[in-house]
């Protein structure tokens, strides 16, 4: 029998087409495996690094969040002795319940966003007055008093005294066991459109010359 010879090309293709289609590689594999050009390495190495330092920034912004409310921050400046000293003397520094309301809880949207934007603007606003010596001694800072409570007040007044209902909530308080006055007030709030700080002046810091005296009566 005379065997039949075939090209050598004609024997690798042969081989070719008839061997198993190769297994592709792993969604793993195919993200870690070695790039073609060494310049594209830089991709996966820089978004980790984007990853790292970006989780880095974030945990030391929260963390200096959290200091700068603290009442040993608020109180380092030596122009904060006289209001600091006043609201320790204060229902909402010490009182039958031991509910103890901090700097940031009344000065401080609850909310992130407005929070960070008050923590900035009032920081801001904060180290210039420190600077130029504003409200480094009583007399300064009783001249400066009525125009630092205006502010106050407009923002309490601006975001519908959020600061406060963070505490206190209209709708949970038991009227029967109010004043009949304040009673009716809460009660009426939403109707017209009035908010905490409208009659709640005067509670933890002394109400300013010029001020209205019977708020603090309405509110205590």
């Amino acid at each position: 029998m005379k065997r039949v010879q075939f090209p050598a090309q004609d024997r690798i293709e042969g081989l070719t087409l008839n061997a198993p289609p190769p297994k592709r590689p792993g969604f793993a594999a195919w993200l870690w495996r070695r790039p073609q050009r060494w310049f594209l390495l830089g991709l996966p190495v820089g978004g980790l690094l984007a990853f790292i330092l970006g989780a880095g920034a974030a945990s030391a912004s929260l963390g200096g969040l959290h200091y700068t409310s603290t009442e040993s921050f608020c109180t380092s400046c030596h122009e904060m002795t006289a209001p600091f000293q006043e609201y320790r003397h204060s229902a909402h520094y010490s009182n039958t319940f031991g509910v103890q309301a901090t700097c940031a809880d009344c000065h401080i949207p609850p909310s992130f966003t407005a929070g960070l934007l008050r923590h900035v603007e009032s920081g801001v606003t904060d180290a210039w007055e420190h600077m130029r010596s504003e409200l480094n001694t009583p007399t300064k800072y009783e001249a400066h008093r009525l125009k630092l409570a205006q502010g106050v007040w407009k923002e309490l007044k601006a975001d519908d005294s959020a600061e406060c209902r963070s505490c206190h909530t209209p709708a949970a308080m038991a009227f029967d066991k109010q004043p009949a006055t304040a009673a009716n007030e809460h009660k009426s709030m939403a109707k017209d459109g009035t908010t905490c700080i409208d009659c709640h002046k005067g509670l933890a810091h002394m109400l300013p010359q010029g001020g209205d005296p019977a708020l603090r009566d309405r509110g205590s």
